[in-house]
């Protein structure tokens, strides 16, 4: 089956689906779910799944392309490694700054490998190969050409990935992303763009320095997962809520830091996060990433009902209660 016959037969299987909710629901990767994450195949799935964003997570190329990819680097989903392996760093990894887009583009795209996954897989399908890296500009097209067409207002979610590493690499990340959004005339606050990134003294530069327009969410993690790239604990304190509400819109938190797992209680975060104004969009909730001893149900009831999030991300959005 060629591309463009599955991208049309993507669309029209769920093309008539219309649903009523009262949280939105950000398509994690896409719908990374069920084909591999950021390409413009699971991006068509999503958009048919009736999410309310796609998100993009954005990494640069060597010639300074915003490229949709998870991680800056490569091996973890794509051939990298068999079609050049010689351009591997010193660590053993594959960076995707020092490939031009060209060159991205030869590599094929898989199911995210040396994780567990639930995805289908299509390794044994005539079809597996035919999954390609794609741009920011390709998917924003791709999805105004969707909505244009199946009148419809999805908007984008993308991610400043590791701006503080891409700076030392050369590269004004947030930069180059606000000077896109400004040529797709989509840099204003009444865009349906949310951009986020991990990094608090990175939203403070977009909003202050940069000239980002558009609405703004602080994401949050564990220092416990290595690396972090700012204070995750005082950015969850009313100290930094308040911080954080001075330039951004909402926060998109781990979904277990906003309750406790073993009494299903809202955490003090949560509430003073309400408290500030600000929206939550946690992250990712799916069926297989419930707390233990709590149903995929009950994790659903817990945010929707108790913490009430305005808004989740997920890899199955067609599991989500709407």
């Amino acid at each position: 089956m060629k591309k463009s016959m599955m991208a049309a037969a993507l669309v029209a299987l769920l093309g008539s689906i219309h649903v009523v909710q009262a949280h939105e629901v950000i398509a994690h990767r896409g719908a990374s779910g069920y084909l591999p994450e950021h390409t413009l195949e699971a991006v068509i799935l999503a958009h048919g799944m009736e999410v309310d964003y796609i998100e993009q997570d954005l990494v640069v190329s060597k010639d300074d392309h915003l490229v949709v990819l998870h991680d800056i680097y490569l091996d973890k989903v794509t051939d990298v490694a068999s079609k050049f392996p010689e351009r591997k760093r010193a660590d053993g990894r594959f960076y995707a700054v020092d490939f031009t887009l060209a060159e991205l583009k030869q590599l094929r795209v898989n199911a995210r490998q040396g994780e567990q996954t639930r995805q289908v897989q299509l390794s044994n399908d005539e079809r597996a190969g035919m999954f390609r890296i794609s741009t920011f500009a390709e998917q924003v097209a791709l999805i105004q050409q969707l909505n244009a067409g199946r009148d419809r207002a999805i908007g984008f979610y993308p991610e400043v990935k590791q701006p503080a590493w891409h700076r030392r690499e050369g590269k004004d990340i947030s930069r180059l992303l606000v000077t896109a959004l400004e040529g797709y005339g989509l840099n204003h606050s009444d865009a349906k763009i949310m951009v986020q990134c991990f990094d608090f003294s990175e939203v403070q530069r977009l909003r202050n320095e940069v000239g980002l327009k558009t609405g703004l969410v602080q994401l949050l993690g564990e220092a416990s997962w290595g690396n972090p790239e700012s204070d995750y604990a005082w950015l969850q304190t009313a100290e930094g809520l308040a911080e954080i509400a001075k330039v951004a819109q909402g926060v998109g938190p781990w979904h277990r830091q906003l309750y406790d797992p073993r009494t299903q209680e809202v955490s003090a975060f949560a509430k003073q996060a309400k408290q500030q104004g600000l929206l939550i969009h946690p992250y990712t909730v799916n069926f297989d990433n419930a707390p233990e001893g709590m149903s995929f149900a009950e994790l659903q009831q817990v945010l929707f009902e108790q913490v009430k999030v305005d808004a989740v991300f997920t890899d199955y959005a067609d599991r989500i209660q709407r």
